[in-house]
């Protein structure tokens, strides 16, 4: 349950929008046997969306190999890590999950490799909304650890934005409408088309979450 360490990348990779060959899609295969989590805007690998999912894993799909890395600051070396991190994971049977900002680096992913994507909450427009956030920050899960925001990552996420959303079936989006951060509205006509549950209340970080993992695993064929 380790990241995986970089490895050669596949032969007619896909591009991502930073110019990085990612994983080639496919057809997929008889179930999920990678799956990348990544999370939101100062958040961590200790979210508890993601902390809830790998201890499911570990305790009813221990094969599956799972990987929340932590994210830098920087969008551009967010997703080198990521490209490098899953340059050896098998096209056919990997899956991705993404939360507020780490649902808009899913969508990248998704978008590059054709892997199935779970997005809850997840941001649409961050290079407009983090725009006002330049400068030092604290992490939230250890507020003694400050990092910055610099301005030209607003600039590095303009550019990783993806032009459209492409094969809305491989999408599922948890979607709240008592989020406090995020406008749901603006989040359903982004991803129209894809499979969609749309919560009457909730909140940004789902902290009813546990409510919505059986859909989760459904989707990504690990339930039962």
């Amino acid at each position: 349950m380790a990241a995986s360490a970089p490895g050669a990348r596949p032969s007619g990779g896909g591009r991502d929008p930073l110019g990085g060959a990612l994983a080639a899609g496919g057809e997929r295969g008889a179930g999920i046997t990678h799956l990348l989590y990544l999370h939101g805007f100062r958040s961590s690998p200790q979210s508890f969306k993601a902390q809830r999912l790998q201890a499911w894993l570990a305790a009813h799909r221990p094969a599956v190999h799972w990987w929340c890395p932590q994210l830098p600051p920087s969008p551009r070396a967010a997703m080198g890590l990521v490209r490098a991190g899953t340059a050896g994971w098998p096209a056919a049977s990997s899956a991705v999950l993404g939360s507020s900002l780490g649902g808009f680096y899913a969508t990248a992913v998704a978008e590059a490799t054709g892997w199935p994507s779970v997005l809850m909450n997840p941001a649409v427009d961050p290079a407009r909304d983090l725009a006002a956030y330049v400068g030092e920050l604290s992490a939230f899960h250890t507020p003694e650890q400050r990092f910055f925001f610099r301005s030209e990552y607003v600039d590095e996420l303009r550019a990783l934005s993806p032009a459209a959303i492409t094969r809305p079936e491989r999408y599922f989006a948890i979607i709240a409408k008592g989020d406090e951060v995020l406008d749901w509205r603006e989040m359903t006509a982004r991803y129209r088309g894809v499979k969609l549950r749309l919560l009457e209340g909730s909140d940004h970080a789902l902290a009813d979450f546990d409510e919505h993992l059986a859909h989760i695993l459904e989707f990504l064929q690990l339930g039962g």
